[in-house]
């Protein structure tokens, strides 16, 4: 933090007992403006340690192995389609349950869509769950995603060969990763695996899945949509195992004219949920995941592109596309060929499967973070206009998670830095006052803290960043 001490004219012509208040203030401004603090969790550690890349590879050789997994394709076979990949999927998860005592609820889940351009016929879209209950509070839920479906240069070719190994068995692997290690674990809340159906012909897995989580009343505060994490090298040239990108819209989707007034002079752009979700995940890279910086894109997707995680967005839950850095379009919808000496298509050999474990480990702690953390906190306000303090308030929390809260932590930044900057644990309170901190110089925000301090993401002001009851 940089702070401005007075100039040496100035301080010349004030008395010493005024000089040693004027420092002793500013000593205690610094002070009071401490950097964040964060407890560190060895079954964290654990976790990420846990994620094989020889499993990875194994997953993602057998969803290949079905040539295509083109959402019209067929759906009989037991070794070719669409039909045997969502079968075996649901195989490895029963087979994780069976692991771990029947830990997973695991279930196909599907609709039949039609009248669509690039679904024109009466086609059942089939996409596979599987439900890890939180002990204490279970309808609480967290989801990591991956797509199923692959397809080529035309979008409605259902029968050529097309291995999706990035686009996206990298995706689907990791999602299977990531149930079997945390299926190890008990937590509070829910954590969904999800490899949803029908992304390619129109993101179909995730609306009939976020269509059906809301009329069930499920409280979704994370998803974590997993779309490509298996390339390192890009179509320019670049190699790099040591990034990925964290896309996050702004504004929430349903946000109303009248809470867009009220943001307006309040703030809240660059937090939503979805942004605070990301900069959670953000943190956990560093904090957990060895040689990996993630890069928080503030935008729903890649530029005029589309994921699994936009329907969720779209009825206002937080969810964000975890990703590469560095996209290969070559390998990308592509027919299998050769052309002028470059090689097309989403094959094998462009995966790199420790970098795929790294996104994955990723997945896991921030899905076991949160779902060991409480509730993000409900209701939380702030005031302090034309004052010299800052004041925050939220609701007193609730249920059974009363009993595994130890408090709350006030966090605060300066406007134009993407990452929460302070923080100060203030106890088990409903409200906090931040003395001597201007309301109009940062943007503030509240998380839950546990006993064995796991932290819920950061929950900005009112209805902007608030993550739902």
């Amino acid at each position: 933090m940089y702070t401005q001490l007075p100039s040496t004219k100035l301080l010349r012509n004030l008395s010493l007992r005024a000089v040693n208040s004027l420092l002793l203030s500013t000593l205690t401004l610094s002070s009071a403006m401490a950097e964040v603090k964060y407890t560190d969790q060895q079954k964290l550690h654990q976790i990420a340690e846990q994620v094989s890349a020889d499993n990875i590879e194994k997953d993602i050789r057998k969803l290949v192995g079905f040539g295509t997994r083109h959402t019209l394709s067929e759906t009989q076979s037991s070794t070719r389609g669409i039909g045997a990949a969502r079968r075996w999927i649901k195989s490895e998860f029963d087979a994780i349950s069976k692991a771990c005592g029947g830990c997973l609820e695991v279930y196909f889940q599907s609709d039949v869509i039609s009248g669509q351009k690039r679904i024109p016929e009466p086609t059942e879209v089939v996409s596979v769950i599987a439900v890890l209950k939180g002990k204490t509070d279970s309808n609480r839920y967290v989801i990591m995603s991956g797509d199923i479906d692959s397809r080529v240069s035309d979008v409605m070719n259902a029968t050529s060969d097309s291995p999706g190994a990035n686009d996206n068995a990298s995706g689907v692997a990791g999602v299977l990763e990531a149930a079997r290690v945390l299926s190890q674990y008990q937590f509070n809340g829910s954590i969904v695996f999800a490899a949803l159906a029908g992304e390619e012909q129109g993101l179909f897995g995730g609306k009939i899945m976020a269509a059906q989580a809301q009329k069930d009343g499920w409280r979704i505060k994370a998803v974590l949509n997993n779309d490509m994490i298996g390339n390192i090298e890009g179509v320019n040239g670049v190699i790099n195992n040591t990034t990925a990108r964290i896309f996050a819209e702004g504004t929430r989707q349903t946000e109303t004219k009248k809470q867009a007034i009220k943001r307006r002079f309040t703030g809240g752009e660059v937090d939503s949920p979805t942004r605070n979700l990301a900069r959670y995940i953000d943190w956990m890279a560093d904090r957990y995941i060895p040689n990996l910086d993630t890069m928080m894109i503030y935008r729903l997707d890649r530029f005029g592109r589309g994921g699994h995680h936009r329907p969720f967005n779209d009825l206002g839950y937080p969810a964000v596309r975890i990703m590469e850095t560095n996209e290969n379009y070559n390998r990308q919808h592509q027919d299998i060929r050769t052309e002028n000496g470059i090689q097309y298509g989403d094959t094998i050999d462009g995966i790199n499967f420790d970098y795929a474990a790294k996104l994955t480990a990723l997945n896991a702690v921030s899905l076991a973070g949160m779902a060991w953390a409480p509730n993000p906190p409900v209701n939380v306000e702030i005031s302090g206009a034309v004052q010299p303090s800052t004041k925050l308030a939220w609701a007193k929390a609730t249920g059974k998670e009363v009993n595994d809260i130890a408090g709350y932590k006030v966090y605060w930044r300066l406007t134009d830095a993407s990452q929460w900057q302070y923080s100060r644990f203030v106890g088990n309170v409903t409200e906090y006052t931040l003395e001597n901190i201007v309301i109009d110089n940062y943007f503030f925000g509240v998380a839950s803290v546990s006993k064995e301090g796991f932290e819920s993401p950061v929950v900005f002001p009112g209805d902007a960043g608030s993550f739902g009851e």
